[in-house]
């Protein structure tokens, strides 16, 4: 067998696809672009979905690709399998209503065992199929593999909710009877039987079926354009190329083993247990790409699940010894594994490190926060007199605080304590559970509209024109074309048109059609593209329509002139963030609208008013330098040799435009924009906030809405002035400070007068002395305003020797306030309050010398006072 490193596996796929006419699709941003039905991209299909349910048709049906992926279903699994990551790579090929069945399996077959290409041994290849696919069957009998090697199976059925589907066909690698140490062969495959002998290395999908959750699958409509989906694992192939034992023995996982051997001085045995170094080489690929696409570790979605990751792979590594930051040394490892055709880690090195090596510093603390929170849970146990940490309690201790149960374990067996694992796997599953009913699986596809896709009438757009003649082509009513419309809404296309569609953050123009009379006959409401790029007016009809005449398109030339002042001031802001807080600070999302401008971006941390002042000053000083704006058309690599930025989520043509605001901003740009930063006139950021973790956003106003904003802010300020009688609106700060130093002076004498009062109370109420059990105790209800006072009580109480507890209750507007406070070791202050809070309907705790609580049944307070003897 050839001995292939992984990038030549990767190349040779790419290359025999593209000899095969397939246009390379680059991999894509794991963070998915405009689908809110997936938190990762998680296969090679995912970033295809607008061409496979026809919403955009692609410029060449046949596609190949490698797709970085990430999935999280099971991060307990990682290292603990041969096969199971959270970030891999997934090799595709794609055909988009051209190819089918005959051609993906005969090149499938030739790509794994030319001696030009991969070179297996077919007697080493197993398929199974459908079985009611008789068709796949028949294909890979013709290209000459042995009928024993071509097992049916009933799951073998690609579909997730409606749209395409279809059967699948799987190819599995016999890595041998070394394999197989009990012999069962191929009952391994044809009845699922979790082994490391038969290894699926491909799957294709036949996607040939509109999927209809209301009909059974024998009903299902076949697609106007039939589909090829394939995915094929690269790590798997490179383990069998390389011939690994597992996975992590190939070149993409053991360079960052032998870094960690370095670190933590102990050897990776192959055959021994080697889960923590395992655990450390995949999770740290999954976090260097995640952040180098703009993910950042955080509480939420994304956030949450990297530093999930990072934290299991610290806990690893303290395992191995490894108890400094170490994870963060790793990222230029992965990057040089990857950078043939990934070298972006290697370009975002620095950022990517600094927020690793930030986030292990972080979780340093927790750790400590952590093993703080199981003393204070072993403590509580050994005051109860029991011996078994519970399941729940491991639990928060392991969601919480990172920490994995190993650790819970050891930790509380040191201390003398069993550990409740049946509970514990409780909780998790019942974690597991809701997590997966979360999550809208495998993100469905739309269904196919063929009246759209089979649109070709061409468009032009004209960046130029704001009114022009057209001669419309199609009308589209109730999803059927037809030749006139005189009512309802259509979707029409035109010969040529000025109105913009929706692409690229910019709204869609607005405005009028109009006949040869001057009438006006539909107003245009929406524009977006058709599957084949065509601008798909969706009109209001007024009057009638029909294909083949000609009409005046206007667009609405104040809302235009509106969206591109936010257009163009949102790359000036984009510019500034790059300049100010960082140029890992990329753009997430953006939206022009008419009245303001919306723009997310990737950062770790809040922007500070200081930086948001700086940055509003900045884009206004371009605005006030009077930039031009020139735009060009070119191709990419001109494009990006120029500097210009790309922005994120945008898929580029042959031919892009480039957008130059003086030698400030280029971007990578198809939208509409001013000619000039001067006719912005003003910005005003209005509001930023964190919208998901590692992702903020600013909200911004441009023009006549920035000056409206800073006028009504003006009126306020005016209106505070008034009131504190302050000429001069300059002077208000100074009189807000006064009277701030003034009211600060009233409530601080207030306070006093407050102690007072209750030291003098609580002279009579310390007077009133009981006794119990040997202990003594005061018992009382107090009248304060709120609940420091009762510890002002305390306070006074501990000074001299009045009493060995103290229990004290209040009835502060609708809720009771207790407090319990004790000298003696007798008299546990948290157990008192926990027995005596439910009395009033409350609940609470506490420390041995002090615990509070909180009720809502102020009628029940002298029951609770009369309970208090009991306690001791």
């Amino acid at each position: 067998m050839k001995q292939l490193s992984s990038a030549q596996i990767r190349q040779m796929w790419l290359d025999f696809w593209k000899s095969k006419g397939h246009s390379v699709e680059p991999s894509a941003n794991l963070v998915p672009v405009n689908d809110p039905t997936l938190l990762w991209i998680n296969s090679g299909v995912a970033t295809l979905k607008k061409y496979f349910d026809g919403s955009v048709i692609p410029e060449n049906p046949r596609i190949t690709n490698a797709q970085k992926s990430i999935r999280t279903n099971d991060i307990e699994n990682v290292g603990k399998t041969a096969r199971h990551h959270t970030m891999f790579e997934m090799l595709g090929n794609f055909s988009i209503g051209d190819y089918f069945r005959d051609e993906a399996i005969e090149w499938g077959f030739e790509l794994l065992t030319s001696p030009e290409w991969f070179g297996f041994d077919k007697d080493k290849l197993f398929m199974t199929y459908y079985p009611a696919d008789t068709d796949s069957y028949n294909r890979w009998i013709a290209c000459g593999v042995e009928p024993s090697h071509l097992i049916p199976i009933e799951d073998n059925f690609w579909e997730i909710g409606a749209g395409p589907s279809g059967p699948d066909t799987e190819i599995f690698f016999d890595r041998g009877e070394s394999f197989d140490p009990e012999n069962i062969g191929i009952r391994l495959l044809a009845e699922d039987i979790e082994n490391d002998r038969y290894i699926e290395i491909w799957n294709i999908v036949l996607s040939q079926f509109n999927a209809d959750p209301a009909v059974p699958r024998s009903e299902y409509k076949e697609l106007p354009n039939k589909n090829i989906d394939t995915g094929a694992g690269l790590e798997r192939l490179a383990a069998i190329f390389q011939g690994a034992k597992t996975n992590f023995e190939t070149d993409l996982f053991m360079p960052i083993i032998r870094e960690v051997e370095k670190l933590s001085g102990k050897t990776y045995d192959p055959d021994g247990d080697n889960m923590s170094f395992k655990v450390i080489a995949d999770h740290i690929r999954a976090l260097s790409f995640a952040i180098g696409d703009g993910a950042l570790p955080g509480n939420e979605g994304r956030g949450y699940v990297l530093r999930r990751l990072l934290r299991r792979a610290v806990m690893h590594g303290r395992r191995l010894g490894i108890n400094e930051t170490f994870l963060y040394k790793l990222v230029v490892t992965v990057g040089h594994i990857m950078e043939s055709y990934y070298p972006e880690v290697l370009e975002k090195r620095e950022f990517i490190e600094k927020i690793v090596k930030r986030e292990e510093e972080t979780f340093a603390r927790t750790i400590d926060a952590g093993s703080g929170h199981l003393d204070s849970l072993l403590a509580d146990l050994k005051t109860a007199g029991q011996d078994i940490l519970e399941g729940k309690d491991i639990f928060k201790l392991y969601d919480t605080y990172g920490f994995p149960v190993e650790l819970t374990e050891e930790l509380a067996e040191d201390a003398g304590y069993k550990i409740d694992h049946e509970g514990f796997k409780a909780a998790m599953k019942e974690q597991q559970d809701r997590a997966r009913a979360a999550v809208v699986k495998g993100g469905s596809m739309g269904m196919q509209n063929e009246t759209l896709a089979s649109i070709t009438e061409e468009s032009v757009f004209s960046y130029e024109a704001t009114s022009l003649e057209a001669n419309l082509s199609v009308i589209v009513a109730d999803n059927e074309r037809t030749e006139a419309v005189s009512e309802g809404q259509a979707l029409l296309v035109f010969s040529q048109t000025p109105f913009y569609a929706e692409m690229g953050g910019q709204v869609a123009d607005h405005g009028i059609v109009k006949n040869d009379k001057g009438d006006t006959v539909a107003r245009v409401i929406d524009v977006q593209k058709a599957p084949n790029g065509q601008p798909l007016h969706t009109v209001e009809v007024l009057a009638s329509l029909s294909v083949g005449t000609n009409y005046v398109l206007e667009i609405d030339n104040k809302r235009r002139l509106a969206v591109e002042k936010n257009h163009t001031a949102t790359h000036l802001l984009h510019a500034a963030l790059h300049q100010i807080i960082g140029e890992h600070a990329t753009q997430a999302g953006s939206l022009n609208e008419e009245g303001f401008l919306r723009f997310d971006f990737t950062h770790f941390e809040a922007v500070t008013a200081e930086e948001l002042r700086a940055i509003e000053t900045q884009v206004n000083e371009k605005i006030w330098e009077a930039l031009p704006v020139t735009t060009i058309e070119t191709d990419v690599e001109t494009a990006k040799s120029m500097g210009a930025m790309a922005l994120f989520g945008e898929k580029y043509g042959k031919v892009v435009r480039v957008v130059t605001i003086g030698d400030y901003s280029v971007e990578l740009c198809g939208g509409t924009h001013l000619s000039n930063t001067s006719e912005i006139g003003l910005f005003k950021i209005v509001k930023e906030e964190g919208i998901g973790s590692g992702t903020r956003r600013i909200l911004a106003l441009t023009g006549q809405a920035a000056f409206e904003a800073f006028r009504q802010r003006e009126d306020a300020l005016k209106e505070v002035a008034q009131t504190l009688k302050v000429p001069q609106l300059e002077q208000v700060p100074a009189k807000v400070v006064s009277l701030s130093e003034n009211l600060r002076d009233l409530q601080k004498e207030t306070a006093e007068l407050k102690e007072k009062a209750a030291a003098a109370a609580a002279g009579d109420i310390f007077k009133d002395v009981k006794e119990a059990n040997g202990l003594r105790y005061i018992a009382s209800q107090v009248s304060v305003s709120d609940a420091g006072a009762l510890r002002t009580f305390a306070d006074n109480w501990k000074q001299k020797d009045y009493s060995d507890v103290l229990v004290l209750v209040a009835a502060i507007g609708e809720k009771v306030n207790v407090l319990v406070a004790s000298k003696s070791a007798d008299a546990h202050a948290g157990n008192i309050i926990k027995a005596l809070a439910p009395i009033v309907s409350g609940r609470g705790g506490g420390k041995p010398d002090m615990a509070m609580a909180g009720g809502s049944d102020a009628s029940k307070i002298a029951e609770l006072l009369a309970a208090v003897p009991a306690q001791f």
